[in-house]
């Protein structure tokens, strides 16, 4: 199965297992984030922005000073893939190395 085949609901479940602080909302992965300053909630996109651009593979996002709500899907596909899930690991080891919470 390729990285762009949808994940069953089980695979889902496992990856959240995997990822605290992520949940599916509305057919997509969802981590809404708050960063100690704009700075590191800026950093965050930044260092997402570089690793989605090299996979081919862009969040849904947005930013509100320190806050980030970050979405992944795979359109062309219709639903999350393992694409989402390694975006989302991707994306959650910089938002610890920045000091993100939970919003």
């Amino acid at each position: 199965m390729g990285k762009r085949a949808v994940l069953a609901g089980t695979e889902i479940e496992g990856a959240l297992r995997l990822l605290p602080g992520w949940k599916v909302e509305s057919g997509k992965l969802r981590r809404s984030l708050v960063f100690p300053s704009f700075r590191e909630a800026f950093a965050f996109m930044t260092g997402v922005a570089l690793i989605a651009e090299k996979m081919n593979h862009h969040p849904e996002w947005s930013n509100v000073y320190n806050r980030v709500t970050i979405d992944l899907t795979t359109h062309d596909a219709g639903g999350i893939t393992a694409l989402d899930v390694e975006l989302a690991e991707q994306a959650e080891k910089i938002a610890q190395g920045l000091g993100a919470g939970n919003t």
